[in-house]
């Protein structure tokens, strides 16, 4: 074919079962048709995803007879995606890339638009598209009664059916707004893209996408099983609530192509590029990023071809999507059609739109703590639970002086973050707000002016294993709180001792989850 690939909204064709979505769904039946050992089948482009074999069996998507992946196949694909890392976004392109190719190869041995044909994807954020596409709703399909290869039974949040769901609510309208893809960490921003790591499957710090919109999606749609759990009451997941089960729930690829697409929306935003330093919307330029894990003498990214033959790959390749074939028919990102003059950014962003500098730019960006818990807390039921942060008074008066009208030394105001550190658990599926310096006895949902993002804790149960990477130390979430502690200064609410920080579940929360938070701290980022 002439031209590129062109990935379009899966709801812009019109009527229900359009060709784009028809053909997924017969590739993937085609693909589910085949074993788990097999690496062109779907079972095995799951598990390159991650696996969770007793559970699979449990759900009956697999058999305690079938094979898993040969030995050899299993140390090169099986675990490998990358989560809490600068690689979560190029590992993922590729990751959907041989899932499309699999799938048009599929596609074409059934004579069918194999030289058009593209992924669709699902833009949950889109007017009357905050609900699960119609095709994946029911068993029904219109090539069968009862086999639809895109119905799971295992979806139960509140994003998985035909109610529609305010996204809006509990996700960033703005993903695309943060111009670095790698923060300085340590208690300050993450960035867009995420932390500089080595091969990291799962544990650690979740970069600004990954964990809003892209976790908060994955636990709206997987949920868990509202009356069955396993033996010690934990609910059971949803295919979409875990790592380890989400690559087997075809909406997954639809879900991850947004993700995709808001990679490419940021990389060529905002329009006329309106940036206060060179790396303002680009990608990484260390080697260690562009070469991969591979180049560091960890595992590399590959993925199989259709002839079972060996795809490799770097986040040097995956920067270009002409390059790598394909487009998008849209790239608004978000539901903020984001200003484009500098000014209008500042004021839209707090007050920070620039904010330190990569390796080789002109100032050096600095994080200080500035408030910390006295402990652990753990989260457990469905009311608010509310903590306290105690304010160091220097930093605390830095800050203000920072944000003040008229400030003694001019310079850029100061960010800050609200760090909840060393989450774990066992329900990935959790997802609660967090409110900052909420006043005693406010409706949280009458309050939005306090509110500091929404987490969800994909990946949880993984990163508390005792035995695995990180040892059981979770995962860290890093919320900007730039404007909450803005609103707080200007309403003279900022002076105090401890400021209280308040969590607000969606749903409930069981005690078998075990959720804890190892410390809530507050950090300022400055130059």
């Amino acid at each position: 074919m002439s031209g590129l690939f062109k990935r379009q909204n899966v709801f812009d064709p019109g009527a229900d079962w359009a060709a784009p979505i028809l053909w997924y769904a017969r590739g993937v039946k085609a693909m589910k048709a085949r074993k788990l050992e097999d690496p062109t089948s779907w079972y095995f482009f799951g598990a390159m995803h991650g696996i969770w074999r007793e559970l699979w069996d449990f759900y009956n998507i697999t058999a305690s007879a079938d094979a898993g992946p040969k030995p050899s196949d299993a140390a090169t694909y099986v675990d490998q995606c990358q989560h809490q890392s600068w690689y979560f976004l190029p590992w993922h392109r590729g990751y959907l890339i041989a899932l499309e190719n699999m799938i048009r190869h599929e596609i074409k041995l059934q004579n069918g638009p194999h030289d058009t044909w593209a992924l669709p994807y699902w833009n949950y954020f889109g007017t009357d598209q905050n609900v699960l596409p119609p095709e994946f709703r029911t068993a029904d399909w219109p090539d069968g009664i009862g086999d639809n290869p895109l119905f799971v039974e295992q979806r139960w949040g509140p994003l998985s059916s035909s109610t529609p769901f305010d996204v809006n609510s509990q996700t960033n309208p703005d993903p695309v707004g943060h111009p670095d893809f790698v923060g300085p960490g340590g208690g300050g921003s993450a960035g867009f893209g995420g932390l500089e790591t080595g091969f990291n499957h799962g544990g650690g710090t979740n970069g600004e996408l990954e964990m809003d919109p892209h976790n908060i999606i994955h636990g709206l749609v997987g949920g868990g099983h509202p009356t069955l759990s396993f033996p010690d009451g934990r609910p059971l997941p949803g295919l979409m609530s875990n790592p380890r089960t989400a690559g087997l729930d075809p909406i997954f690829y639809l879900h991850h192509c947004n993700i995709d697409r808001l990679w490419e929306s940021w990389n060529n935003f905002p329009i006329g590029k309106p940036a206060t330093k060179p790396t303002d919307w680009q990608n990484p330029t260390a080697p260690k990023w562009l070469n991969g894990p591979a180049s560091v003498g960890e595992r590399e990214f590959a993925m199989p071809n259709p002839d079972e033959s060996k795809w490799v790959y770097t986040p040097q390749k995956m920067q270009d999507i002409t390059e790598l074939g394909y487009e998008y028919d849209d790239l608004t990102p978000g539901a903020i059609a984001r200003p484009i003059t500098l000014a209008a950014r500042m004021a839209n962003l707090g007050l920070t739109a620039v904010v330190g500098t990569q390796a080789g730019g002109l100032t050096m960006t600095k994080v200080e703590m500035i408030g910390a818990s006295a402990g652990r807390m753990s989260l457990a039921g469905s009311g608010t639970m509310r903590s306290s942060v105690k304010m160091e008074p220097t930093g605390r008066a830095r800050v203000s002086e920072s944000l003040s009208a008229k400030p003694l030394a001019p310079a850029l105001p100061d960010r800050v973050f609200l760090n909840l550190e060393n989450v774990t658990g066992l329900h990935d599926a959790v997802i609660f707000q967090v409110y900052v310096g909420l006043p005693d006895g406010a409706d949280p949902a009458a309050n939005k002016g306090y509110l500091a993002g929404s987490v969800s804790l994909f990946g949880v149960s993984q990163a508390s294993d005792p035995a695995g990477k990180h040892a059981g130390n979770g995962i860290t979430f890093t919320l900007e709180i730039t404007k909450v502690i803005d609103k707080l200064h200007l309403d003279h609410d900022f002076d105090v001792d401890k400021l209280s920080v308040d969590f607000v579940p969606l749903g409930n929360i069981p005690n078998a989850a075990k959720v804890s938070i190892g410390r809530i701290s507050i950090y300022r980022q400055f130059e």
